[in-house]
């Protein structure tokens, strides 16, 4: 019996490895987040994470999408089945939950929507997995050991898609995914504080260009 068994090739994964890198935006002020948006995509960073806890996110998210057209907006730390109805109304390409929540999931696949459940340990996620995610957010994987974890998880788990997040940095992106990660989710090391707090969105495209320069070699592969 394939625990594992799923269609080996579809456009959500198709997109994650053509990318590779998807910036997690959370705020308490929205155009603070748009900001935020706009800098991660001008230094060309396609996938975009707006967490649903941001300020006004719904109708953030749709604006964004009309903004930037060439990228994907999607929403994070979506953790009801009335939030994920909500996001996907407004128009959300992709969901991350920070949990496994089988009704959620099958919400996205009823609408064609990937939804990325979180998980850590092997359990939780072969359990996310096979509840229909369409992959797994492994979080926080700093705290359980970071790439020597996801390492680990590899021999085992290889044909399940993972996204590792929390603890990823421009210097150690490339090393999570040569370690087999499909694609990270990077966040506070690419929208540093003191950048946001002085309104220095050219530091950002900076560090997006860096970051997406240390992925190139895995992109499309």
């Amino acid at each position: 019996m394939q625990i594992f068994a799923k269609e080996p090739v579809n456009p959500w994964l198709s997109l994650l490895q053509q990318h590779r890198i998807i910036a997690v935006i959370r705020a308490d002020n929205i155009v603070t987040a748009r900001e935020m948006a706009l800098a991660a995509a001008a230094g060309g960073i396609k996938l975009i994470e707006i967490a649903w806890n941001t300020d006004r996110a719904e109708s953030l998210i749709p604006k964004l999408q009309q903004e930037l057209p060439d990228c994907k907006i999607g929403t994070g730390t979506v953790l009801d089945l009335d939030s994920a109805e909500k996001a996907i109304a407004c128009g959300c390409s992709f969901l991350f939950t920070p949990h496994i929540n089988p009704d959620l999931i099958a919400k996205g696949v009823e609408n064609n929507i990937p939804v990325i459940a979180g998980a850590l340990t092997p359990t939780e996620i072969i359990a996310a997995w096979q509840a229909g995610a369409a992959a797994v957010k492994v979080f926080p994987i700093k705290v359980v050991g970071g790439i020597d974890y996801l390492k680990c998880l590899q021999p085992i788990l290889r044909d399940i898609p993972l996204i590792p997040t929390g603890g990823i940095t421009i210097q150690n992106a490339d090393q999570f995914l040569a370690a087999g990660a499909i694609a990270v989710g990077i966040s506070s090391h690419l929208f540093s504080p003191e950048a946001i707090a002085e309104d220095d969105w050219t530091t950002i495209i900076a560090r997006s260009r860096a970051l997406i320069q240390k992925v190139q070699p895995f992109q499309d592969q």
